[in-house]
């Protein structure tokens, strides 16, 4: 008898979980595993039926050889090297800038206006699709906001292919080969996730939003979180089934 499909979490702080992905994940029966890199947890040994998920961080690539985050470059290259094993695995905000950075790509400052300048994108907005990816195709016919809360952009690898925009960020969801998805967007949080961000990131939401922008999302969160719950659900669920799992 074959033993439990295993979710390997590679998390790199503490707010930064997998918040839906464990939910349903344990609802597949996946047996999951939380590694601490920020912990100095060792990398795992992976094994077939193994399914790789790499959570975000406020850490990013420009950060690999640094002293303060000696384990993103051993990171970085075990993701290398289950890319080229066709481990599947899923790469969110930090995790899809580290699976695109191991396929060849890179990232850059986001920046919106004219004169362009340097802007997070954070909070919940609409995300739209490619048209002709049908394994995604049926979700998306209704408008879908998510949660946005990064201020890198992601210069994809000519082997990725594009799945889905933001009108502020256009590399918000890709595939690379059959086995690889990254999304920068946030799909995992749970409103008590969200509301922790809130307040420790409070920084950041400044930057991205001004002096009210913990409002701002406070008010955004009540009325997106229950509203996309199921959609959020289906998507996770449809990753799992692509991967095979």
């Amino acid at each position: 008898m074959k033993g439990r499909k295993r979710l390997l979490v590679l998390q790199h702080v503490e707010i930064e979980g997998p918040g839906l992905f464990k939910k349903f994940g344990e609802e597949r029966d996946l047996k999951i595993e939380i590694i601490r890199l920020d912990k100095k947890d060792n990398l795992p040994q992976t094994k077939e039926g193994d399914l790789i998920l790499i959570m975000g961080g406020p850490m990013g690539v420009k950060d690999i050889g640094s002293d303060k985050y000696s384990w993103l470059k051993l990171e970085r290259d075990f993701i290398r090297r289950e890319l080229e094993n066709e481990r599947p695995i899923i790469g969110v905000c930090l995790g899809a800038q580290l699976l695109a950075n191991a396929a060849g790509g890179d990232i850059e400052i986001l920046k919106y206006g004219y004169p362009p300048k340097e802007l997070p994108e954070i909070g919940w907005s609409q995300i739209f699709f490619n048209k002709s990816n049908s394994d995604f195709k049926a979700l998306f016919e209704d408008p879908f906001h998510v949660l946005h809360w990064h201020g890198d952009r992601i210069l994809l690898p000519n082997k990725a292919v594009l799945i889905a925009s933001s009108p502020r960020c256009k590399e918000q969801f890709f595939r690379i080969g059959d086995f690889a998805y990254g999304l920068q967007f946030h799909i995992e949080t749970t409103g008590a996730m969200i509301n922790k961000w809130i307040k420790e990131d409070k920084e950041f939401v400044f930057k991205g939003l001004g002096s009210n922008g913990q409002e701002i999302l406070r008010e955004e969160n009540k009325t997106y979180d229950d509203k996309t719950f199921l959609k959020r659900k289906l998507f996770i669920n449809k990753l799992f089934e692509l991967l095979g799992n």
